[in-house]
């Protein structure tokens, strides 16, 4: 299926089917502040994208940048959205996306390619595996603000 799919470089246009399959991976629930996150990140320069198309509509997305030099890293590119209409997962929609962001970091002269996941979307995990990553040399942190002593 994924050979009946149109590869084409994300644009605010694309905002609305976007958010489409956002809502329909999280059953409706999706904030105000992740829509909004979504076009801020399109309206940045340093941020690269590209959709699927699928009869004309939105069936997947895929949002990276480059960043860098910081963390004893020189530049690299980072996978920071990445999501396929669930009437689309497991068609090849996930990989010619990803095969289309490599694409552009290798023009860019970028080797290094990270991404995020949460610790149990295993989903996730074996897809991103399936396309070629495996664990870094990082080790992801976080906290919440309310946790933290002063």
């Amino acid at each position: 299926m994924a050979d009946e799919i149109e590869i084409k470089e994300i644009d605010l246009e694309y905002c609305p089917g976007i958010i489409a399959i956002h809502r329909a991976i999280m059953k409706g629930k999706i904030s105000e502040s992740w829509m909004n996150s979504i076009e801020l990140h399109l309206r940045k320069q340093d941020v690269v994208g590209y959709v699927a198309l699928k009869d004309g509509k939105v069936a997947g997305f895929i949002v990276g940048e480059i960043k860098g030099p910081s963390f004893g890293l020189e530049k690299s590119g980072w996978i920071i959205a990445l999501e396929a209409h669930p009437n689309f997962m497991g068609t090849g929609i996930g990989k010619a996306l990803v095969e289309k962001i490599f694409q552009y970091f290798r023009e860019k002269g970028i080797s290094d390619i990270y991404t995020a996941i949460r610790w149990d979307a295993v989903d996730m995990m074996s897809f991103f595996i399936s396309v070629g990553f495996d664990r870094s040399d990082f080790i992801n942190l976080g906290t919440h603000l309310d946790d933290v002593t002063e």
